[in-house]
């Protein structure tokens, strides 16, 4: 075989292989819109590509975690896609800001609504959740995609314990370490600012000190001023008086 055919066949069969492999790497995934922390709340976003050339998705499901429930779950309105939210009984009511909730949401549905993806695009679905678990690494969210065609394929395989990733992997968001002292930069941001107003209000009683002392002292100035020009004017009199007596 000729060199020429020899790299051509190698460039066909590289490029089968990614083919192959691209496909199998495409799948529905979640990710936070910055940190996703232990106990505190987070945007999420649902990642739904299609994967199919000759068909759209019009439908997805996403099951949250019942081991972990979450009190909070806020879907963000996706134009062209109707949302519906079910929810069901805790076993273990959660308390939240003194508060128990004894049901949390299990599912959020998203169905194409004069809209859908269309082959070779992707779909993101934001959901604002809270509070997170303290006591876990990671959340494990089963997703459901469906297509026009009535095909279903099931994102619902939890990751393996050597890493390697399953065949039809679920969605896996993985949380990170909370703050030591609990709060957020927010609660920073606020400090610093009630520092500075404090600083600034030092300043400006310092300010009415110094202004409240310069006028006083000019008030002092001013009179002291006024009772000379008096005594002056006094002692003129005087004068002139005494040098008529004297004449007469």
């Amino acid at each position: 075989m000729k060199p020429s055919r020899i790299a051509l066949a190698a460039g066909v069969a590289a490029s089968t292989v990614l083919l192959v492999a691209g496909p199998a790497s495409a799948h529905v995934s979640v990710q936070p819109v910055g940190e996703a922390a232990k106990g505190g709340y987070a945007t999420l976003n649902f990642k739904v590509p299609n994967e199919r050339d000759q068909a759209s998705t019009v439908k997805l499901e996403v099951n949250f975690p019942a081991d972990h429930p979450l009190s909070s779950v806020t879907p963000q309105a996706v134009p062209g896609w109707k949302i519906s939210i079910d929810k069901s009984k805790l076993d273990k009511p959660l308390e939240v800001h003194g508060k128990k909730i004894t049901e949390a949401v299990s599912k959020v549905t998203w169905t194409a609504d004069d809209s859908e993806i269309a082959p070779g695009y992707f779909q993101q679905f934001p959901v604002s959740v809270g509070a997170l678990p303290e006591d876990a690494d990671q959340l494990v969210f089963k997703a459901i995609q469906t297509y026009d065609n009535k095909e279903v394929v099931r994102w619902i395989e939890e990751p393996k314990a050597g890493g390697e990733e399953p065949d039809s992997p679920a969605p896996v968001l993985k949380l990170t370490a909370a703050s030591e002292d609990g709060h957020g930069a927010a609660d920073d941001d606020a400090k610093e600012g009630d520092d500075h107003k404090a600083a600034d209000s030092d300043a400006s009683a310092k300010e009415s000190s110094t202004a409240a002392s310069s006028s006083s002292s000019d008030t002092t100035a001013r009179t002291l001023g006024i009772i000379g020009i008096v005594i002056g004017i006094a002692g003129v009199a005087f004068g002139v008086l005494a040098g008529r007596r004297r004449s007469a």
